[in-house]
């Protein structure tokens, strides 16, 4: 069992003063009250007062008594100095004098009076803790390092003085291996004898059918054909003739269930076989607890792809075929339109003779054939190409007749119609020749009713009912009011929602997360407060506000407001950024991945499939040649070398294979992220409280399954959108792969709510997109301030909840008025639903279909999207009277385009494209593509530091308010391109720096 579970840097933070800690942070734990100066003021000498205080702060706040060798912060003498009345800091070295008992006599004072406790002697604080932790491992959450973190936060807040570090490393060890023994012990219990036997004889010795068989059933499809998909189906349903598909033990988290079946999903059969008993059963009943729902999510993803590309094909057939009869149509219409001018410009023509005069200037057979001709070519908008789909019946018939058959699906309330459709359909053998008069017709869509029914609203045309049905479950697939049953990507969204007793006994918990109450009234009245105050604010500047102006036009009022103009820089800052740039080192990205990974120990997030720490000889220039590979989209045999042992090219495919998974990325990234947040020059760039999103094209593979089309980005092809969170720190917090482009606004929620950094953003930046009320009010209710770009305001509604209240020049504005009742009588639900998401029971990406019944909002849709119009009215009227919160957002934007720049030079191979068909590797190239990002930047940021300091050195004054405007997004130093190097200069292998370069030099790259 591994007990090294934090990085170099970590392990120097805990129970120690990482940096100066903040206004807040000296009020919080080193102000003395009354009792505390009693104290104080009793000792004698300044030196023992001022220690007593330090001791007693520094345990409150770090959770140990420090000792000589601990640097204090200067604020914090400062501010006990203040407090204690002492004209100046006295010296403290007699005070940590060993042979100076009275130290020793405090720290048992503050041990009695304060409560604080040793480890080691408090045995019911260590049960509870041991009780706490356990839970967390056993839900799934049981990343080391971070309970590492989390149990010193706890020790720290229960007055439980911090023990060393290899203790608290060992002791949480202890816990993880006792969860991950239980669970192994409840998923093989959960087995009978028959299955039990069914798994040992996969692994029989001499049993090569069993590691096939094993093999077989794990295979993903990989390509977007009929064929393929056909030979999913065959898998699946062997997967259910294998007969091992045991229930899941109640009580085992799902998270814990999947992550276990995912070493046994992408682990090679003869590694699983080597697992020890009870690991090995475990592993194996995980991967058949999960294994058809996996398998479903991918016939269902693969049968979406093909209906689509059916229905894509036959819209462009159809297109072609209208142009090619435009003339036949043309001439018709010229036709049609001299009738008209007959009748509506000739007044010549007798009233009671009309019709004879014009059949006498215009032939009657031609009219008539110009109307067929309009009747065959013209159709309305939402028309269907029905003759072009009839033309490939047989691929369509093969295809859904497979997909109703053959897969498992269910419904919710608003695909019920569709799934008696369905139902009527397996019922009968043969589409092409059935009547089909008597067939459910609820489903079937408005555009294809003229095709499918007679004037008795019953099927007349068979094959026409059968396409409709297609097109009813394709819509209803993407609403998930179809859903795959059992089924994880494509199962019933609705599941995971807090309810029944879980409810009931989460109820406190949620509201504590979310700092919310469950009385409507009391979150109503603050609602009520502040877009009151924001009206009242906005109204009252508006006047003296030169960008802010309202305009009217067709009787309409609308708010218009001036674009920013370009600030200019400071002379300060235009002598400092090539002062900063000129001195940068040059590196290239191999031994920048090297020099990061010493720095941070991210090398340690990679573990094996199996959990456990890489033991072979240079891991570390192994992976950062597969994670260079990756990132640089130049695959393994650009950077492969075959007599350099760590460089072979089966050296980097096990590697790539068995410890490049999103989870470990996502775990490398989170070391970047808490190492580069802790640089001083981090802080005057931002607390990492804000956060901005937006997406980086790709074009994908024509066998991509995971990709859509988009002929703006994509052209003729299918691509796929990476969209990623940046904080205010330049650090990647996340991200998340969308096939085609984003559609809904919600994926921006789930990247906040999954990413795993230590950073905590309140506030959430985007471009301007198709965001919806409901989307503003989860984001409210959640916690978050959901501030997107407004570009253009013209058509901005703005609400209030007091229809008497005198908004000024908003008035004309803000005629729509807040359903109070409606928030009143779903109030709740609203806090189970945000309960569920920030719990993690519930995803983000899928839950706008829970929330609505085919295409209709559902009651509790309407109440998110009435609080949402009070959160958006607040941010519309922040955004226009505060010049600064528009260019705040404006900047973190640039950010956000600036680093998907750098990223386009990182990840240059295939020119841009992504190669991977499969979206496990999308995720995993686009990944380590983040992760080189996150490389880059806090590489940057460490010689940016360093090279202010050599400018202040040299006399230059770089003040904070220019080194604010400087970015870590810069890479004319670093060349990603010719013959890659895997080596580091011996000052950064012994922990220095490198030169910085004389700013003077001429850049070779």
């Amino acid at each position: 069992m591994p007990t090294r579970h934090l990085s170099d840097e970590q392990r120097q933070r805990y129970a120690n003063f990482a940096a100066a800690p903040s206004p807040d942070q000296l009020a919080r734990y080193f102000h003395l009250d009354r009792s505390d100066r009693e104290i104080t003021d009793g000792l004698r000498g300044d030196h023992n007062r001022l220690g007593f205080a330090l001791m007693l702060g520094s345990a409150r706040c770090i959770g140990v008594f420090p000792g000589a060798d601990v640097e204090i912060p200067g604020p914090v003498t400062a501010f006990l100095v203040d407090q204690l009345g002492l004209k100046k800091a006295p010296g403290l070295d007699g005070y940590f004098d060993l042979k100076n008992g009275q130290r020793f006599r405090h720290l048992a004072l503050i041990r009695e009076r304060y409560g604080f406790t040793e480890f080691a002697d408090n045995g019911p604080a260590r049960f509870r803790l041991t009780r706490w932790l356990y839970a967390l491992c056993w839900s799934g959450d049981d990343h080391p390092g971070p309970l590492v973190e989390r149990a010193a936060s706890w020790l720290i807040v229960n007055k439980v003085l911090l023990p060393g570090v290899s203790v608290l490393e060992r002791f949480v060890g202890r816990i993880r291996d006792r969860a991950q023994k239980r669970l192994w012990k409840r998923l093989v219990a959960a087995l009978d004898d028959k299955q039990r036997e069914r798994i040992a004889k996969l692994f029989d010795e001499g049993n090569e059918s069993g590691f096939a068989a094993l093999d077989a059933l794990r295979t993903v499809p990989t390509q977007r054909s009929s064929g393929e998909f056909l030979h999913h189906l065959d898998r699946l349903e062997a997967i259910r003739a294998f007969d091992l598909r045991p229930s899941p033990p109640r009580g085992v988290p799902a998270a814990s269930l999947e992550r276990l079946a995912r070493v046994a999903r992408a682990g090679k059969p003869s590694a699983i076989a080597a697992l020890q008993e009870p690991r090995r059963t475990a592993t194996v009943a995980a991967l058949f607890h999960t294994l058809e729902a996996a398998a479903q999510d991918d016939a269902a993803e693969l049968a979406e792809a093909l209906i689509t590309d059916l229905v894509k094909d036959a819209e462009a057939a159809d297109k072609k075929a209208r142009l090619r009869s435009l003339r036949d149509l043309d001439d018709a219409a010229i036709l049609l339109r001299d009738m008209a001018k007959l009748v509506f410009e000739e007044n010549a023509l007798p009233l009671d003779q009309w019709r004879d005069a014009l059949f006498e200037r215009l032939p009657r057979d031609d009219l008539v054939a110009a109307m067929a001709e309009v009747d065959a070519i013209a159709r309305p908008r939402d028309a269907k190409p029905y003759a072009e789909l009839l033309a490939r019946w047989r691929r369509a018939r093969r295809l859904f007749f497979n997909i109703a058959t053959r897969l498992e699906m269910d419904a919710a309330p608003g695909g019920k119609a569709v799934q008696e459709a369905i139902r009527y359909l397996t019922k009968i053998a043969d589409w092409s020749n059935a009547k089909m008069r008597d067939a459910p017709t609820a489903a079937i869509p408005k555009a294809w009713q003229p095709h499918v029914l007679d004037a008795e609203g019953r099927v007349a045309d068979p094959r026409a009912y059968v396409f409709a049905i297609i097109d009813a479950w394709r819509a209803a697939v993407k609403r998930r009011d179809i859903f795959a049953s059992p089924g994880t990507r494509y199962g019933d969204p609705r599941r995971g929602m807090l309810d029944g007793a879980t409810w009931q006994a989460s109820k406190l918990v949620v509201c504590r997360a979310l700092n919310r109450s469950l009385d409507a009234e009391t979150e109503i009245a603050a609602l009520s407060q502040l877009v009151d105050g924001a009206y009242r604010t906005a109204a009252d500047r508006a006047a003296s506000n030169p960008d802010l102006r309202f305009e009217t036009v067709d009787g309409k009022t609308r708010i218009v407001v001036t674009p920013l103009d370009r600030l200019e820089d400071t002379e300060g800052l235009r002598a400092l950024r090539p002062a900063v740039q000129g001195r940068m080192p040059k590196a290239g990205m191999p031994d920048l991945f090297l020099e990061i990974m010493q720095r941070t120990g991210f090398a340690k997030a990679f573990t094996h499939l199996s959990e456990r720490q890489a033991r072979v000889e240079h891991f570390d220039t192994s992976l950062c040649a597969a994670l260079v590979a990756e990132a640089c989209n130049i695959g393994i045999e650009a950077v492969s070398r075959q007599d350099v042992p760590a460089l072979r090219r089966e050296r980097l495919a096990w590697v790539s294979q068995n410890f490049i998974r999103p989870e470990t990325i996502a775990a490398a990234s989170a070391r970047i992220v808490s190492a580069h947040a802790a640089l001083p020059l981090i802080k005057i760039w931002g607390a990492g409280d804000v956060a901005s999103a937006d997406g980086m094209r790709f074009t994908a593979p024509s066998s991509a399954i995971h990709a859509g089309p988009n002929p703006k980005y994509f052209g003729q092809s299918r691509g796929v959108t990476w969209y990623n969170l940046l904080s205010n720190q330049f650090s990647g917090l996340n991200g998340i792969v969308v096939p085609g482009t984003l559609r809904d606004s919600l994926m921006l929620l789930a990247l906040l709510l999954e990413q795993e950094t230590e950073l905590e953003p309140v506030e959430f930046m985007t471009d301007t997109a198709a965001y919806s009320d409901a989307v503003f009010g989860l984001f409210w209710l959640l916690g978050y301030q959901f501030s997107p770009r407004l570009a253009d305001l013209g058509d901005a509604r703005l609400w209030r909840i007091d229809r008497k209240a005198d908004y000024g020049p908003f008035n004309s504005v803000s005629k729509g008025t807040i359903n109070l009742p409606l928030i009143r009588e779903n109030w709740p639900d609203a806090i189970r639903l945000a309960g569920s998401l920030k719990l993690g029971h519930l995803k983000a990406a899928g839950i706008m279909r829970t929330l609505q019944v085919r295409d209709k909002p559902t009651t509790l849709a309407r109440a998110l999207s009435e609080i949402g119009r009070i959160a958006k009215t607040i941010h519309i009227l922040h955004y226009v009277d505060d010049a600064a919160f528009r260019r705040r957002i404006l900047t973190q934007l640039n950010h956000t385009e600036l680093r998907h720049r750098l990223g386009r030079r990182i990840h240059h191979g295939e020119r841009g494209e992504i190669r991977s068909p499969l979206q496990q590797g999308q995720e995993e190239q686009l990944g380590a593509l983040g992760l080189a990002l996150n490389a880059v930047v806090h590489w940057n940021a460490i010689y940016m530091q360093e090279a202010i300091r050599q400018v202040r050195s040299d006399g230059m004054d770089a003040s904070n308010d220019d080194i604010a405007h400087l970015s870590p997004l810069i890479w004319r130093h670093l060349n990603f391109l010719g013959r890659y190097d895997f080596s580091l200069p011996d000052t950064v292998m012994n922990g220095g720096l490198r030169p910085l370069r004389n700013p003077t030099s001429a850049w070779d790259f």
